[in-house]
């Protein structure tokens, strides 16, 4: 079962199993311009839901990129080092950052569906 939630900070997670994928949404990417930077978390190391993660460099401004949930990072999207442009050209697919085994499933219930978040985007206008 595949599920894809959001937060207001415009970060994606999409889960499969007890492993979520979390990454920026188009809208995220699109607002910063050219990605030209990204300093992904440590694997192995245990983040919080809303703490800060990684960060993301554009040729606009830096970052912070939050977790959307909490649990231990267990991979890297390494591909982002050598082209951090994928943000870019593909930010809620390939340019996902990290994968994430999560501690607290029930921190998905308090994320926004694509339904929900696409009504918070028309918002912002």
């Amino acid at each position: 079962m595949s599920d894809i939630r959001f937060t207001k900070d415009h970060e994606w997670v999409r889960v499969e199993g007890d492993t979520a994928t979390v990454g920026i949404s188009e809208y995220a990417q699109e607002q910063l311009g050219d990605v030209v930077f990204v300093e992904l978390p440590t694997v192995g190391a245990d983040v919080e839901a809303g703490g800060d993660a990684a960060v993301v460099e554009s040729v606009k401004a830096a970052s912070e990129v939050y977790s959307p949930v909490s649990g231990r990072i267990v991979e890297i999207n390494e591909d982002l080092e050598a082209s951090p442009s994928l943000v870019n050209e593909s930010a809620e697919d390939e340019g996902w950052f990290w994968r994430i085994e999560l501690s607290d499933p029930d921190e998905l219930d308090e994320l926004m569906t694509a339904k929900d978040y696409k009504a918070f985007l028309e918002g912002l206008d």
